[in-house]
């Protein structure tokens, strides 16, 4: 569901401004109420056209993947081998980057030298990623033997993997700097740069794996293995894969010099501050790594499950069922919530310095209620149209797309607490308190490995698995609750509750009805048309279109006032 939220338009029955707040309340910034909602709501809508355009890349990129090496071996050992980059840059100090930055840089530019402390951080980011990137091509070989015992079993796979490996392992370099460069320009309010240059690593990915067929032929023809692949192949794999993260880093450049900002090496770190950036980045480490942990324990079972429900003639009930589900459940929460508390947290982080509770509580609560007129929808939706959809878009894996539809349908609900603590933990960030962030992980992984665990013990093993995706989200329904009454506490009782639980109550009322409605409509199309692909696709295509009328009828009906805005917002774009 893509954001239109260009062209803001006020409610005539509403005294708040554009974005949802109270004129009186929103003192911290100099522009106009109304001026900072638009604003606020174009970027949201161009991060979130970025994001889609770069799911959709993404999609197609796995597609060209398939079609050059399989999904067989080989192209197990180049997931493998791609996946190490990404695990070491988020164990080492993704997350930190990610939100531990922002409020540091914007008390720097706050301070005047925003300039001088970006540079001294991007220099030691550059410094300390190139360390661990040369450790880990050195160390390439142990790394895929901890990511896989199965390849490192087979020395013929080994040697394919450890040289996809050495090719991708410095991509950890390059997505650093990408993400330094990208804080600094969201830090000056540009966001779409960071949304939209993982699209050119897409396409030069796709561009990568279609010279391969064009030069081998594809899978089916060439049936490429890592016994046979030659050289050459691999090198123009690998290459293209690095080449990918170079250009995404590498197009930051203009827009950086765009918003005035020039780069330095900048070696000067005692007394700069950052030492105070790294106390706060800590518990963001550790934020990662509890989350790895709880995430670890869920495959393990989730695998066994899978092993004992396919002994008992029930396949894609498994680990696998269990990913593309979350990766499907995860969308709307990419597309929507990310982007906009993107743009909203610099706004967030300057009240916060200001010691501004009341423009803080203002902003979590904008973003609560215009993150949920997308987000509640969407988890019914996901729950009545769970198996269709992914009976249609994995459908040539036969009995496994109703597996993966049932941990759709059990995840689904989840997204709701899943979006809100994410929007809540942004608050604590933005007055640089990332131990409570800390704490409130550790809660959820605890429930979510334990309830897992109860799953795996008490329900039969085809069921296991859409036992521990409900499990997910009652994780982060305990988290939401412990980490609302933890800002609520921090922001001195300024979040208006009351209201916050009137929206998303209100939500759920014209989502039940929907969501009910559009499972019969489904249900009478596919008996209609019958069996197939198309048909299908024009039963769930209308199923869709008939949810989202009826969602906005039954909202009509309950007057949700951030609905009304939204709309309005649409209508005003549209004319």
């Amino acid at each position: 569901m893509q954001l239109s939220f260009l062209g803001s338009q006020q409610s005539s029955t509403s005294p708040n401004t554009a974005d949802g707040s109270p004129p009186s309340r929103r003192s911290h910034a100099k522009s106009s109420p109304r001026g900072r909602g638009q604003n606020l709501l174009k970027s949201s809508a161009l991060m979130a056209a970025g994001t889609i355009v770069s799911r959709i890349t993404g999609f197609l990129r796995t597609l060209v993947m398939a079609a050059a090496i399989g999904i067989g071996s080989l192209n197990d050992t180049y997931q493998v081998s791609n996946t190490l980059p990404t695990m070491i840059y988020i164990l080492v100090g993704g997350g930190a980057l990610n939100s531990v930055f922002i409020p540091q840089l914007v008390r720097a530019i706050k301070d005047g030298n925003g300039q001088e402390y970006a540079n001294r951080l991007l220099t030691l980011v550059m410094v300390l990623l190139g360390g661990v990137t040369a450790l880990a091509v050195l160390g390439a070989p142990v790394l895929v033997s901890l990511m896989s015992a199965k390849i490192a079993e087979d020395p013929e796979t080994m040697e394919v993997a450890v040289t996809f490996a050495r090719y991708c392992l410095p991509t950890i370099f390059f997505m650093g700097v990408h993400v330094v460069l990208g804080q600094i320009l969201n830090a000056h309010e540009r966001f779409g740069a960071m949304m939209w240059t993982p699209v050119l690593n897409n396409l030069i990915v796709i561009a990568t794996f279609g010279g391969f067929i064009w030069a081998f032929g594809s899978f089916s023809t060439s049936g490429v293995s890592a016994a046979n692949i030659t050289p050459e192949g691999l090198r123009l794999l690998g290459i293209g894969t690095l080449l990918g993260l170079v250009v995404q880093a590498a197009a930051m450049l203009p827009y950086l010099r765009e918003a005035g900002f020039r780069f330095q090496l900048r070696f000067d770190w005692r007394g700069s501050g950052l030492r105070k950036t790294a106390k706060l980045a800590k518990w963001t480490v550790l934020f990662v790594l509890v989350n790895q942990l709880g995430m670890i324990v869920v495959t393990q079972l989730a695998t066994w499950a899978g092993d004992l429900a396919e002994d008992g003639g029930n396949s894609g009930t498994g680990i696998t069922a269990y990913n593309y589900a979350l990766l499907l459940w995860q969308m709307p929460q990419a597309i929507i919530t990310v982007s906009v508390m993107t743009a909203v947290l610099p706004r967030i982080s300057r009240a916060a310095q200001d010691s501004d509770n009341s423009a803080v509580a203002d902003d979590i609560s904008f973003g609560l209620r215009t993150s949920a007129v997308a987000i509640v929808p969407c988890a019914f939706l996901l729950l009545a149209l769970g198996i269709p959809l992914t009976s249609l878009l994995y459908a040539s894996s036969g009995d496994g797309a109703e597996g993966v539809g049932y941990a759709l349908m059990a995840f689904s609900l989840g997204l709701i607490p899943y979006s809100a603590q994410y929007v809540i933990l942004r608050g604590f960030y933005a007055y640089e308190d990332t131990r409570t962030p800390f704490y409130n992980t550790a809660i959820v992984a605890v429930i979510n490995a334990g309830s897992a665990a109860l799953c795996f013990a008490l329900l039969p093993a085809r069921w296991a698995v859409p036992g521990m995706a409900a499990s997910y989200g009652l994780a982060y329904l305990a988290g939401v609750g412990v980490a609302w009454r933890r800002l609520q506490r921090r922001l001195e009782g300024e979040l208006d509750s009351r209201r916050l639980v009137r929206t998303y109550t209100r939500l759920c009322v014209a989502s039940i009805p929907a969501a009910i409605a559009t499972w019969s409509i489904y249900d009478l199309a596919v008996s209609t048309l019958g069996a197939g692909s198309f048909p299908l696709l024009v039963s769930l295509t209308g199923g869709i279109f008939s949810f989202f009328v009826l969602f906005f009828a039954f909202s009509k009906l309950l007057r949700i006032e951030e609905v009304k805005t939204l709309s309005g917002m649409i209508r005003a774009r549209l004319r």
